[in-house]
């Protein structure tokens, strides 16, 4: 059986660089299933990374739970010092596998707690022990969240609903919860975006966003959940690609000493694992080069290098820093001995006075193996998500809104608008948001920024015949890379024309509460709305119950 971990001075300095290196994948098992070739490499090309090169890490994404059971697996057997296996499920590991248990947004858990704290602070713990139990269980061992960010900026396009609350009191408690229900099992975890990403509204996937806060605002809102989390015992910090010129007026909070070394490591008594945020993000790619930011972020105190677009290159040039004297030896070691905690935490199991790798003890997938069935999505847990967006969601029916009125009696349409239809998660054509507006006569019309544009004209409706009493359901939350946290123009329009009209018989939004904020003003007050977090097969068909509670027959 092989050792744990070798002795840091038995590796050359091009294995320790390597293992400051998490690369993204696929979760998928076969090359031709790979969705972002860009990012994700092959096979072959993967397990040369592994074996060869002997990266730290890998992120994956796509898959369903099953796969990554098996996708893992197959990783840690290619490597022979132990992989930290990551994914982004802020949301439950069903946000990003399917099968497992998918959670709305963060931002849901801050909803609930205006009404009820402790309620709250309980749904955190779950959020954080579920999240953990099901990750472990198809053999991630580092789950990237929570988000620390406090989002007191309703235009952020990058942090928005995946926040736990829009103040630092309630953002240090929730998180403080979820924390404790993650430790319960080994995995790692990690608090982003340092030193707060919440009140920007530039998407750094895109572009470098500014926050032009004076320290004293700093050390009021963006940094107190961050003290919060470290005294809970997060693992990991990840820095924020964001320019802060009060701290550091040159160089991004990625790249910046003065903020990862002097304010993180050394400020808040830090010693736990610092990693970037994606180094193939635009905010640092489009402006430093994929090798050099590997440099600067070293320099400026990160630990683990987050997806740099070529690896191999980043590689190569650190270690060149290092022979050069730009960099010094013991700054990599020091790196890959916090690196080494970690692994040991969550790649070791101890029985007997032995060591061994976790992967090596658990029974080969198969019929004696303890089925995922029993591990992921259980009733309970089930329950609890039910529980969640009932909670956190908001219902508006009046007594006589226009679901009940009997001149509601004609073909009924269900236009459901999106931002990218093949990219939303959870429709599809047997969703509840499809198929049971379907069942009640409403026929279905999907509408996204690919859809060709329609005239809207209220006063040419008169004469076209196409009055259409109908039920609007908007899929709308902040998405990376899209750079908008709001409201698409073709939503806007279509609001609109159907209020001019008279055609608008409930809204159904599902997402951003700021979004909300805008409509009701405007809403009529017989149109009946829901509004839910989620915007999962379970979060629909919760949100559109009250379509059966109305009697849709006017003989009923």
């Amino acid at each position: 059986m092989r050792s744990l971990l070798p002795h840091i001075e038995a590796l050359s300095l091009q294995q320790q660089v390597a293992q400051m290196v998490v690369v993204r994948a696929s979760g998928y098992l076969f090359d031709h299933q790979i969705q972002y070739p860009v990012w994700e490499p092959t096979a072959a090309k993967l397990q040369r990374w592994i074996q060869d090169l002997g990266v730290g890490g890998v992120i994956l994404l796509g898959g369903s739970a099953g796969e990554l059971a098996l996708r893992t697996h197959q990783l840690q057997s290619w490597a022979k010092i132990p992989l930290l296996i990551a994914a982004d499920v802020e949301e439950g590991v069903g946000q990003r596998f399917a099968g497992a248990t998918w959670f709305p947004p963060p931002m849901a858990l801050a909803a609930v707690a205006q009404t009820s704290p402790d309620r709250a602070e309980h749904y955190a713990e779950q959020l954080g022990r579920t999240t953990a139990q099901e990750a472990r269980a198809i053999g991630l061992n580092w789950v990237l969240a929570p988000i620390v960010d406090v989002n007191n900026n309703p235009d952020n396009p990058v942090i928005n609903v995946r926040a736990f609350g829009e103040t630092s009191a309630l953002a240090s408690q929730l998180i403080t919860a979820f924390l404790h229900g993650a430790q319960q099992y080994p995995v790692l975890t990690a608090a982003k975006h340092f030193p707060g990403h919440g009140d920007t509204a530039v998407d750094s996937h895109l572009e470098l966003p500014v926050l032009p806060h004076s320290l004293e605002r700093l050390a009021q809102v963006e940094i107190p959940p961050f003290k919060a989390a470290i005294a809970a015992g997060v693992d990991a910090v990840m820095s924020a690609h964001l320019q802060i010129p009060a701290l550091d007026p040159t160089a991004p909070a990625t790249l910046s000493s003065r903020i990862l070394t002097q304010e993180l490591r050394q400020g808040l008594d830090f010693d736990g694992l610092i990693v970037t945020d994606a180094l193939v993000m635009g905010a640092i790619a489009n402006r430093y080069g994929a090798n050099e930011a590997a440099v600067l972020a070293v320099e400026a105190g990160a630990d683990i290098l987050l997806m740099p677009l070529d690896p191999e290159g980043a590689i190569q040039t650190v270690c060149e820093a290092v022979e050069s004297g730009r960099l010094a030896a013991d700054r990599i070691q020091s790196s890959v001995e916090r690196i080494w905690r970690a692994k040991y935490k969550v790649c070791a199991v101890v029985e007997d006075g032995s060591t061994s790798h976790d992967w090596e003890t658990r029974p080969a997938i198969g019929v004696e193996a303890p089925t995922l069935t029993a591990q992921l999505a259980q009733p309970q847990t089930h329950v609890l998500v039910d529980n969640l967006l009932r909670d956190s969601m908001q219902i508006h029916c009046p007594e006589n809104s226009r679901l009940t009125q009997a001149r509601w009696s004609q073909q009924r349409r269900n236009l459901v608008i999106v931002d990218d239809v093949l990219a939303c998660e959870g429709l599809g054509r047997q969703c509840p948001a499809i198929a049971l507006p379907q069942t009640l006569g409403y026929q279905v019309q999907l509408v996204d920024r690919h859809t060709p544009a329609i005239a809207l004209d209220p006063n040419a409706l008169e004469f076209n015949g196409n009055w259409q009493p109908t039920l609007l359901q908007l899929f709308i939350r902040g998405n990376p890379f899209r750079g908008s946290a709001g409201l698409t123009q073709t939503a806007i329009d279509w609001f609109h024309y159907l209020v001019e009209t008279d055609q608008l018989l409930a809204l159904v939004l599902y997402g951003s509460p700021y979004v909300l904020d805008q409509f009701l003003p405007k809403l009529p007050a017989d149109v009946p709305y829901m509004f839910t977090y989620g915007q999962m097969p379970q979060a629909q068909a919760i949100a559109l119950e009250f379509l059966n509670r109305s009697p849709h027959d006017p003989n009923h």
